[in-house]
C-alpha cells in the first residue's frame, strides 16, 4: 500500500527516495519590472518550499523550459495589475514528491509529471493536480510539447486551415515552436518553407522535412520568396515581428493567412514592439482577400488536453522530433541549475538555439539511510 502524504496537516514529510524535502529552496523572482531579464529577475536562495493543498501536487522540478515570453512576463506586459515580487517560469517536468489527500486517488509519490503554470523557475513548484500531465518518465523532450508544441498544434489546426499542397512559411523555423510548425505542416502534406539564421539550422530543418530553407543572414528572404513562390504563400506562422512581419505580409498569396504567435524581435525594447508598416495594412489585406490572425495559447486552453495527447502519441510513435537545446555549444556550456536561466535567456535572444531551450535542475538526494 502506498503512503498518502497529506500535506495539509504536516510539515514533516519524506520524498519517495527516503530523503527529507528541505524547508527552503532556490527560485527566481521578478523583483523589478523590466524587459532586461537580468535586471528584472533575482535568484532567491532561501525561499520556503511551498506546501501543496488538498488538490495539489508538490513537484520537484528536473527540467524547465525557456520561452521568449519570459521577458514579456518579467516586464509586466501580460497582467499590468500584478506588482513585483512574483514568481516566473511557465513550464516544468519533474517528480511528484508530496501530494494532497484527495490527489492521492489519481497520483502517487514518485510519478513523473509535466505542467504549464507560472512559477516553474524554482526547485519545487506546487501544481494543481488538474493542471498536471502524467508522463511515462521524466524526459526533457516532453517539455518541448507543453507550450511550444501545443502552440504550433492548436494555432495551425484552428487558424491555419491546412490542406495538401498548401505553401506554409515558418519564420524562426529552427526554434522551440518553429520546429513543430514545420513538422505539423509537413504531416498535413503541405509544402514548407523555413527561415533560419545559419546553415547548421538549415540542415536541421531539412532533417525534419522542410522543403525549402532560407538563411536570412546570407540570403535576401524577400527575393527568394518572390523568385521561388511568385504566387505567394498560403499560410505564414510568424514569431519574429518587425521587418520579418512586413516581409511575410507582402509574401501572402490571395486568400492567404498570417498567424502571429509572437514578435520576439521587439521583446527586449522598452515597448516590446518593433515598428511595422501597418498604415498599408488595410490596402494589402483587401488587395489579396488576406487575413491576419493572432494566437495566444491561454485563449485556447479548452483545446489543450486533446492537442497534448495527440502530440505525445506522435512523439512516442516516432512521428515527431522534439529537439532540445541544453546550451552545450554556448560559451559557458550546458544550462544547469537555476542560475543558468539568465544565460539561457540571453542565448535565445542571440538566436543561437536549435530546438527548445531547456535548463536541467540537478538535485542531490541526501538519504537518511
Amino acid at each position: 500500500p502506498r503512503a498518502i502524504l497529506d500535506m495539509s496537516y504536516s510539515r514533516q514529510f519524506l520524498d519517495f527516495q527516503g530523503s527529507s524535502i528541505p524547508s527552503s529552496m532556490k527560485k527566481l523572482v521578478v523583483t523589478k519590472l523590466s524587459q532586461n531579464f537580468r535586471e528584472a529577475v533575482t535568484l532567491q536562495q532561501d525561499s520556503p518550499v511551498p506546501l501543496p493543498g488538498d488538490g495539489d501536487l508538490l513537484v520537484r522540478n528536473r527540467f524547465v523550459g525557456i520561452n521568449a515570453s519570459d521577458i514579456n512576463y518579467s516586464a509586466g506586459r501580460y497582467d499590468p495589475s500584478v506588482k513585483p515580487p512574483f514568481d516566473i517560469g511557465f513550464e516544468g517536468v519533474g517528480d511528484v514528491v508530496a501530494l494532497g489527500l484527495s490527489t492521492s486517488a489519481s497520483y502517487t509519490v514518485g510519478q513523473a509529471v509535466a505542467y504549464v503554470k507560472a512559477g516553474s523557475f524554482a526547485e519545487y513548484t506546487v501544481v494543481p493536480a488538474k493542471q498536471a500531465v502524467p508522463l511515462p518518465s521524466v524526459k526533457p523532450e516532453f517539455l518541448t510539447l507543453m507550450v511550444s508544441g501545443a502552440t504550433a498544434y492548436i494555432s495551425l489546426k484552428e487558424l491555419g486551415n491546412l490542406s495538401e499542397g498548401k505553401k506554409v512559411l515558418v519564420t524562426a523555423a529552427a526554434g522551440g515552436t518553429g520546429q513543430f510548425a514545420v513538422q505539423l505542416a509537413k504531416a498535413a502534406k503541405c509544402h514548407v518553407i523555413g527561415t533560419c539564421s545559419s546553415d547548421e539550422k538549415g540542415g536541421f530543418l531539412k532533417s525534419i522535412g522542410c522543403d525549402c530553407t532560407i538563411n536570412y543572414k546570407t540570403e535576401n528572404v524577400e527575393s527568394v520568396l518572390r523568385k521561388e513562390y511568385p504566387e505567394g504563400v498560403d499560410v505564414v506562422y510568424e514569431s519574429v515581428g518587425g521587418k520579418m512581419f512586413d516581409l511575410a505580409l507582402n509574401s501572402l498569396a490571395t486568400k492567404g493567412c498570417l498567424i502571429v504567435i509572437g514578435f520576439i524581435a521587439g521583446y527586449q525594447t522598452p515597448t516590446g514592439l518593433q515598428p511595422v508598416k501597418a498604415e498599408l495594412l488595410p490596402a494589402k489585406l483587401l488587395k489579396k482577400s488576406a487575413s491576419i490572425r493572432g494566437f495566444f495559447l491561454n485563449h485556447y486552453l479548452s483545446e489543450y488536453k486533446v492537442a497534448l495527447k495527440d502530440l505525445l502519441k506522435m512523439y512516442e510513435r516516432g512521428d515527431l522530433v522534439c529537439e532540445v537545446d541544453f546550451g552545450d555549444m554556448s560559451p559557458e556550456g550546458k544550462f544547469t541549475g537555476l542560475e543558468s536561466i539568465f544565460r539561457a535567456v540571453d542565448y535565445m535572444y542571440m538566436g543561437k538555439n536549435i530546438g527548445k531551450i531547456v535548463v536541467e535542475l540537478p538535485h542531490s538526494v541526501n538519504s537518511k539511510l
